[in-house]
């Protein structure tokens, strides 16, 4: 093959990008355009030179794809954070971001990393892991003739996922029992529910938790909010927190639900006129004057700041919780490439009912990351329905800011995987699961006092160890008191503060008993009652569900809070 041949794959992508963007510019004097296009050319032409020289040239053999790929990634890299290149390899990571779908057994796994080994960490519910009798620790010892104890993660999910209908023997070993056992699982497609969970609460307030903009989840979300209504639903609250979007015209669909006919929501403007377009409400609302509260977070991203924003423009429901993610581009997911690559590409913004796009204002890459959220003093003043002040840039701000708990250092060293951890809290559950083959419903069930102090003393006995923050700052104190000459001097007040700081795991898990608690909770119930079980659980040290309850208990509050100061 000549050196011509072995970069033409490449460079034709490169090609094809640059022609893109030359073919979608829209000059305003053909001075500008010819200035463009030479550009263009030139640029092509010189990097074409060079990766010419450096095939026939450089000292070791280039690996076209790996050199160009880089280019590649490069160029894209300048750009904003959501445009992206996938070579044909990748072609099957690119239809699992844009449908949610895969074919597989429906379960998530974790590392165990005293076993070293692949277990079982959830069963999805309906799905084949949890028909065939798969439970939370099971270590997966082969995959039909492949021994996978000494794999990684992604090694292992890469063999469980297939082709849906193709069959294989798993073998696992239950540590409950000590007990090897081989089931058939024949895979399936697994798309995890959109909504999560839904159910009417205290004080008739309906709930429902939507954990992503899927095609059809609107229908689900109005099936949902119907059968609340139906059980005497007054209030409503809806949960977007770490929903990271997806389908516009879903969230469309859903706003439908509480706003009118014929009113335009979101309008995205490009380059290109084809790409610009409003989208417009179409049917006949549900109800446009129960109260709504809606709770976001920094992982409320695209459709989730849509239907938020939107909302909060027109002034339809409260937006609670935490500032979202700032994401206000539209990309074409799925631009054909030569040789079965595909481009997912930027090609404009979107624009909410006030006006305002919530994309911030420096999107693009730069050294050391990108900047999201971007201080109010450099946003535009836009207004809602009833003349409220919004701005633009840096994601939707709350219109009441409610913080949740935060996770303690020890917590979050039982609850994952370091490399100190010994997987003590996973043990114990699964102990926990083996002795209890029922437990109380999703909504009440809690550990008992016993049963963490059980849990206590499994940790006390493992050996745990984790890094103590208050340590991290001592050390690094110490050491700028030594080097600035003030340590001798403040010598006793130092060492009786290492005294109060020295290390009590059991002061700690005391200190932390109800933090904890609570995740145990929630991966027992998980295990029980799924996922839904999982946030049914959850609502009951929930923060800012909490909080959304008191609001909507409060006519007087809610009201103030849409009206104009």
């Amino acid at each position: 093959m000549n050196n011509f041949a072995m970069m033409k794959y490449p460079l034709l992508v490169i090609m094809l990008l640059l022609s893109v963007a030359a073919g979608a510019q829209n000059p305003s004097s053909d001075g500008q355009d010819k200035d463009h296009q030479f550009k263009v050319a030139k640029n092509m032409e010189v990097f074409g030179a060079i990766y010419k020289n450096l095939d026939l040239m450089y000292v070791d053999t280039l690996d076209a794809d790996e050199v160009v790929g880089f280019a590649i990634r490069a160029m894209l890299a300048s750009l904003d954070p959501y445009t992206e290149y996938y070579p044909e390899d990748k072609s099957g990571d690119l239809k699992l971001m844009i449908s949610g779908k895969y074919a597989g057994i429906g379960a998530l796994i974790r590392q165990h990393l005293a076993l070293n080994r692949i277990v079982i960490d959830e069963p999805y519910e309906g799905m084949p892991a949890a028909e065939v009798g798969l439970k939370k620790g099971d270590i997966i010892l082969s995959i039909d003739d492949s021994v996978m104890t000494d794999k990684t993660v992604s090694y292992v999910s890469e063999h469980l996922r297939g082709d849906a209908g193709t069959s294989f023997i798993l073998k696992v070993k239950r540590p409950s029992t000590k007990k090897t056992m081989k089931v058939k699982i024949t895979r399936r497609a697994i798309q995890m529910p959109a909504v999560s969970y839904y159910g009417l609460q205290q004080d008739n307030i309906g709930y429902l938790s939507l954990s992503q903009f899927t095609d059809g989840c609107s229908k689900d979300v109005r099936r949902a909010f119907l059968d609340m209504k139906k059980q005497g639903m007054q209030k409503f609250v809806l949960d977007l927190r770490n929903n990271g979007g997806g389908s516009l015209q879903e969230a469309i669909n859903i706003l439908n639900m509480f706003v009118p006919k014929d009113l335009t929501l979101v309008r995205t403007l490009g380059k290109m006129k084809r790409t610009n377009r409003d989208y417009t409400t179409t049917v006949e609302p549900i109800d446009t004057l129960m109260p709504v509260v809606v709770l976001v977070n920094a992982n409320s991203a695209s459709a989730s700041e849509i239907t938020s924003g939107s909302l909060q423009d027109l002034d339809r429901a409260v937006i609670l919780g935490t500032r979202t993610y700032g994401k206000g581009l539209v990309q074409l997911p799925n631009l054909p490439l030569p040789y079965n690559g595909n481009l997912k590409l930027t090609t404009a913004k979107y624009y909410i009912p006030s006006g305002r796009c919530i994309q911030a204002i420096n999107y693009k890459h730069a050294k050391g990351g990108y900047k999201e959220h971007v201080p109010d003093s450099l946003t535009k003043v836009f207004h809602t329905a009833n003349g409220r002040e919004v701005r633009d840039g840096g994601g939707i701000k709350p219109d009441i800011e409610i913080t949740p708990d935060s996770m303690s250092n020890i917590a979050f060293a039982l609850a994952g995987s370091g490399r100190d951890s010994t997987e003590v809290m996973l043990d114990w559950e699964i102990k926990y699961i083996k002795n209890h083959p029922t437990i109380a419903s999703a909504k009440d069930f809690v550990i008992s006092d016993a049963d963490f102090e059980d849990f206590k003393q499994a940790v006390l006995k493992s050996g745990f160890k984790y890094d103590r923050e208050s340590r991290k700052y001592m050390d690094n104190l110490v050491k700028l008191a030594k080097f600035e000459g003030y340590y001798d001097d403040a010598r006793a007040e130092f060492e009786a503060l290492e005294k109060k700081l020295s290390h009590n795991l059991a002061k700690d898990l005391d200190y932390n008993k109800e933090t904890l608690k609570q995740l145990l909770a929630s991966d027992i119930v998980s295990a029980y009652y799924y996922q839904k079980g999982a946030i049914e659980n959850s609502l009951r040290y929930d923060k800012q569900w909490k909080e959304a309850v008191k609001l909507l208990n409060d006519e007087e509050r809610y009201r103030k809070v849409l009206q104009k100061p």
